[in-house]
């Protein structure tokens, strides 16, 4: 698949125009979820609502580790290359510094919000639920583990939807009501996750 489009030089609308055409005009091969998903997947969209999830509340706790100064820089140009939209150049950045650290939770969040941005949900999912797994598995960063996966689960149950409609025959819509029914429970798991991050700060007297 060309993923050319993924980088802003084709607009998404266009992109996914044209895999709906493509899919019209074949009676034979069912639609392919995973193409769609990636072609309407709003990338932009799904990195703000995982770091709207992770606002930290005064009350709670939030551990803040020591970097390396050269991850540290690294990191802060992946950051100026996703402001200018540059995610590509950006994820490789963020792949550098890795290979620095590779247990780094939060290197691994911000690689897997990345590739949300690149619309590669399964690394999106991949990274971050590395990153839960080396984790505390409590505040914010882990409500960003687990938004960053649920907007990936969420990506990929659009695609199963949209594979729907556009089954021509059947015995293809029948094949994909699996796929959504699990689709649907792993989102829901996934979204169901992070509210149990949240732990308040040890009182103070």
């Amino acid at each position: 698949m060309n993923r050319s489009f993924l980088h802003g030089a084709v607009p998404r609308g266009a992109a996914i125009a044209a895999l709906i055409v493509s899919a019209a005009a074949c009676t034979v091969a069912p639609p392919q979820p995973s193409a769609l998903a990636e072609a309407a997947f709003n990338g932009e969209a799904a990195v703000a609502k995982v770091r709207a999830a992770g606002g930290a509340d005064a009350r709670e706790l939030d551990v803040q580790p020591l970097r390396d100064t050269q991850v540290e820089d690294l990191r802060q140009r992946a950051s100026a290359l996703e402001k200018t939209r540059k995610y590509t150049e950006a994820a490789a950045a963020l792949d550098q510094a890795l290979q620095i650290n590779t247990a780094d939770p939060a290197l691994l969040q911000e690689r897997a919000e990345a590739a949300l941005l690149l619309h590669r949900l399964d690394d999106a999912e991949r990274f971050a639920r590395q990153a839960f797994d080396g984790g505390s598995k409590v505040g914010p960063l882990c409500r960003r583990h687990w938004a960053t996966i649920a907007q990936a689960r969420q990506g990929k149950l659009d695609g199963v939807l949209a594979a729907m409609k556009l089954a021509q025959r059947q015995d293809h819509y029948d094949a994909l009501v699996p796929q959504r029914t699990q689709a649907m429970a792993a989102q829901k798991q996934a979204q169901g996750q992070i509210d149990t991050c949240t732990v308040a700060a040890p009182a103070r007297y």
